[in-house]
């Protein structure tokens, strides 16, 4: 190789050098929890990464097509009527609060919108057809957007996001709607979209799960509904490392009426006992595919631990010190409801 060669293959490889550097330069740029760089808009309008936290920054970032700048904020039609909510969470044994405002002309507007659907001839209703419906409002998701970045800038890490959107619908009280419509002559319970659950501040099984699915989904991950038809219950699922997943299904099991312990599916229910039947599994389409707990799923131990300590006291009516420790262990780091047994 002759001079020349020589010097146009060193230039090639200084080149490639620089470019690898200024590649791992971008690399190393500090985000925001979402996964935005620092100083530039996230991907969710009007939100701007700014010092970590994600900030509404409508002059910068611009508003969506549902809504107009106000200040530094983007203000949708439906923001009228304000009502203050504590949405309470349990991370790691440490309790918090998230304080959110709804609005009663977006509940208003929601329980306007019809129940039922419309299919042609030779079409079948699907039961994930009525969720997509539930969770898939754009009204909604702009005003419930500002509840996903609450969550994201209160954790960097990606899975204690999840957990405390688990923790939070789980917090939400069980109950249903006062309200009921006519179907063929008849009264009917009222079945509530995701943010009418925030609003009136309880949700039956169905809707707690239909809020979580949309914070999860948001959030960057997988989940699936789990329908068990026999005992009529509905629970959530995240995708999960399969071997620990709810019956192989790369799923893992999220009660969602009350405090429970993520992948934990042994609860007794009232008038029902335990969940013996095979569920349906549904999926959400449009997660993001992320699997939680892939590095630390320690929410699987803690589960067949806690299972293991209410199953001795339902054999044997007792546990001994060691159990008794580490039941109030966990209830302290789950924020658990407390189990009856003797000790």
């Amino acid at each position: 190789m002759n001079k020349r060669g020589l010097l146009a293959v060193i230039s090639i490889l200084a080149l490639l050098v620089i470019s690898v550097f200024f590649i791992f330069l971008i690399s190393q740029k500090p985000v925001c929890n979402d996964g935005t760089v620092y100083n530039s808009c996230s991907s969710v309008k009007p939100f701007f990464c700014f010092q970590g936290k994600l900030i509404e920054n409508s002059s910068f970032c611009g508003c969506s097509n549902l809504s107009e700048a106000e200040g530094t904020g983007c203000i949708s039609q439906y923001e009228q009527g304000a009502k203050n909510i504590i949405l309470n969470y349990t991370l790691n044994g440490v309790d918090g609060q998230i304080n959110f405002t709804v609005y009663k002309k977006m509940d208003d507007h929601l329980s306007s919108l019809p129940r039922y659907m419309q299919y042609n001839p030779n079409e079948t209703s699907v039961l994930l057809d009525f969720k997509l419906r539930s969770i898939d409002d754009p009204n909604q998701k702009e005003l419930l957007m500002p509840l996903v970045a609450d969550i994201q800038n209160l954790a960097k890490d990606k899975d204690d996001q999840a957990r405390i959107a688990v923790s939070l619908v789980q917090n939400i009280p069980f109950g249903s709607s006062n309200k009921t419509i006519s179907f063929g002559g008849i009264g009917i319970t009222y079945y509530r979209y995701p943010y009418e659950v925030l609003y009136d501040m309880n949700g039956v099984c169905g809707e707690k799960s239909e809020l979580l699915a949309f914070l999860l989904r948001e959030l960057g991950y997988d989940s699936a509904f789990i329908y068990y038809s026999a005992e009529n219950h509905e629970a959530l699922g995240i995708k999960c490392p399969v071997q620990k997943s709810l019956n192989d299904s790369g799923y893992c099991f999220i009660e969602t009426t009350g405090p429970s312990i993520i992948s934990d599916s042994q609860t007794q229910y009232v008038g029902i006992g335990a969940l013996v039947s095979t569920p349906q599994i549904i999926p959400v389409p449009d997660g993001n595919l992320s699997v939680f707990g892939k590095n630390d799923f320690y929410e699987y131990n803690d589960a067949k631990l806690f299972d293991s300590i209410k199953e001795r006291s339902d054999k044997y009516g007792t546990i001994n010190f060691v159990q008794h420790l580490q039941y109030e262990s966990l209830k302290k780091k789950y924020g658990l409801v407390e189990y009856i047994y003797t000790f």
